[in-house]
């Protein structure tokens, strides 16, 4: 969107937002869509509790749909009918949504709070801010994680462990999408990660991906919602699998069951809120005075007690301490501590949201055969 453009959506927001604000007409209920488990909840005792303490009377509704955000907000604008008020996505699906007008675009330093010391939300963000329209709260990690009590002796250290079912023989739990998959399977094959990109552009490279995850295509179980593989993990149905990092960390210290990471080759990305295009005033003005409260810099610090993920905020960084509720020191299980960083690549965003929706399909039909 050209800067003109750009600059008229963001007065309109604005001027939409102060009207309710000053007609007193905010709505009094909110729809948040989020990935529900751990996560879910560590956004609700950091973010809704708090607000919906300072604000008598609303009522906050969670949708645990972020997987399919993409896919239910086309339907819903076809339709014409928009029911969610504020989505939380990871980057490369906002930058779709952006990318259609699914999503409002937003002026950073006019929607969100300072930092403590006056530094503005774009620069206390940074290179966090990957799209026009999406507000950064967490930086978070895809990884394995093992039963400690099934892998004998040699407990794995490489991810490759995953593709060795002879070493390790027993179901795996991936992600029923290409994403990290993909990559983890061209890493495996031999490709050097500089070069993993450049190839899953080509046919040729995604045809190897996939024909390296079929060697174990008959042992996995493939899930769809982050709280999968920590509960296969924990009922024994698996003896590793890939799931965000504060989802194990929830089966590791907060469960106490045996279970392990496994960091190498974790694959670094970004989640944070949209807000979809086209909301009424009141519902606008609602979700604009939440989001501001939600990512200014101690809110986004104290969902670090609750769960393994760091805050996208530079001035949050400092604050983060222990975990609420175990008493212990959160930043050595932030996927970010040089101990567990070793070995990472960072999620491509362009890359992914040029070439996701053809990959994705390519993918299915390869799990359809």
């Amino acid at each position: 969107m050209n800067l003109t453009k750009m600059m008229l959506t963001t007065t309109a927001l604005t001027v939409a937002a102060a009207n309710a604000f000053a007609d007193g007409h905010m709505a009094d209920t909110m729809t948040a869509v989020s990935w529900g488990g751990a996560y879910q909840t560590s956004q609700q005792r950091a973010y809704t509790e708090p607000y919906m303490e300072m604000n008598e009377g609303l009522d906050v509704v969670w949708d645990e749909s972020s997987a399919e955000a993409v896919a239910k907000l086309r339907a819903m604008d076809e339709a014409g009918n928009v029911t969610w008020d504020i989505v939380d996505v990871v980057a490369a699906d906002a930058m779709r949504l952006c990318d259609e007008g699914l999503a409002m675009e937003i002026d950073f330093d006019t929607v969100l709070a300072a930092a403590p010391d006056g530094t503005s939300a774009t620069e206390d963000f940074g290179e966090l801010i990957v799209s026009d329209c999406f507000i950064p709260q967490i930086v978070y990690s895809t990884t394995f994680g093992y039963r400690t009590d099934l892998v004998g002796d040699t407990p794995p250290t490489s991810v490759c462990a995953v593709f060795d079912t002879e070493a390790y023989p027993g179901k795996r739990s991936l992600e029923k999408r290409p994403i990290a998959n993909m990559e983890w399977a061209l890493i495996c094959d031999g490709v050097g990660i500089d070069e993993v990109y450049d190839l899953l552009a080509t046919t040729e490279g995604q045809d190897r991906a996939l024909a390296k995850l079929d060697t174990i295509k008959d042992d996995v179980i493939w899930w769809s919602a982050g709280a999968d593989t920590p509960q296969y993990l924990a009922d024994g149905e698996v003896i590793m699998g890939s799931t965000y990092n504060g989802r194990l960390f929830s089966v590791i210290e907060e469960q106490k069951q045996p279970v392990a990471m496994l960091w190498d080759w974790q694959m670094f990305d970004l989640d944070g809120w949209i807000i979809p295009a086209n909301l009424p005033e009141d519902r606008l003005a609602r979700v604009m005075d939440f989001v501001k409260f939600a990512t200014d810099t101690q809110r986004l610090a104290d969902q670090a007690k609750y769960i393994s993920y760091g805050p996208a905020r530079a001035s949050s960084a400092p604050l983060v301490g222990q975990h609420a509720d175990l008493g212990i020191e959160m930043a050595p299980h932030m996927p970010t501590d040089p101990e567990n960083s070793k070995n990472t690549f960072l999620f491509n965003y362009e890359f992914w949201a040029d070439y996701r929706d053809d990959i994705d399909a390519k993918f299915q039909a390869w799990l359809a055969q």
